[in-house]
């Protein structure tokens, strides 16, 4: 395995484009989007310490799902693709832990598609903002207006709407390109249910993978 730097913004995949590698983010966090014909955006799943970005959509056609762009900077391990498989068939242990990861993975993505079709903006960008600091383990994260805007589906003002409102209510503060959780247990009060059902999902299959803190 290699270990390589994944800078904000950077794409490591682009859709349809063949998966060579399976990384293992560190302290990076990965979005994955769907981009559509008018030029729009919207993330579709996200991939931190918990993953194992790559693994799931080279299972048959090695192929990529949609665009995997970095939204928080920091390093991954990095393992080509045919290596992985031969491991997955010599240890029995890792081809466990993996497909226990492909079902949380699933159950975030299936609790991701209710929760765009039914909870509100902010309660979606609370959601959010909670998972990339679980991920992390920073209260500060290096997220613009432009980055959130994309990663919930709307546009640029809604998010510039909904971050006012949490800071008059004092439950985060803005810096010049970034978000800080300023009251994390009302922060979670005002996030959909969706993020604590996700919790579970990676606390049950891969204990201490996803929340530490």
């Amino acid at each position: 395995m290699d270990i390589v730097e994944l800078p904000r913004g950077k794409v490591l995949y682009e859709m349809g484009e063949p998966i060579r590698h399976t990384y293992f983010p560190h302290d990076a966090v990965v979005s994955l989007v769907t981009v559509l014909r008018n030029g729009g955006s919207v993330e579709v799943a996200v991939f931190g310490r918990e993953a194992a970005l790559g693994f799931v959509s080279a299972l048959v056609t090695r192929q990529s799902f949609g665009r995997y762009v970095t939204q928080i900077p920091g390093t991954a391990s990095r393992v080509a693709l045919e290596l992985l498989n031969k491991a997955i068939v010599e240890r029995p242990k890792m081809r466990h832990i993996l497909f226990r990861f492909t079902e949380a993975f699933l159950a975030q993505t299936l609790q991701s598609v209710a929760c765009n079709a039914v909870h509100s903006v902010e309660a979606r960008f609370c959601r959010l903002i909670l998972s990339t600091r679980d991920r992390t383990d920073k209260d500060e994260l290096p997220l613009t207006h432009e980055a959130l805007a994309e990663m919930l589906g709307v546009q640029r003002s809604t998010v510039s709407s909904v971050t006012s409102a949490l800071q008059k209510s004092g439950l985060i503060s803005q810096g010049r390109g970034t978000i800080r959780i300023t009251d994390q247990s009302r922060l979670e009060e005002t996030a959909c249910e969706c993020y604590h059902a996700i919790c579970k999902s990676f606390e049950k299959l891969i204990p201490g993978a996803y929340r530490r803190s």
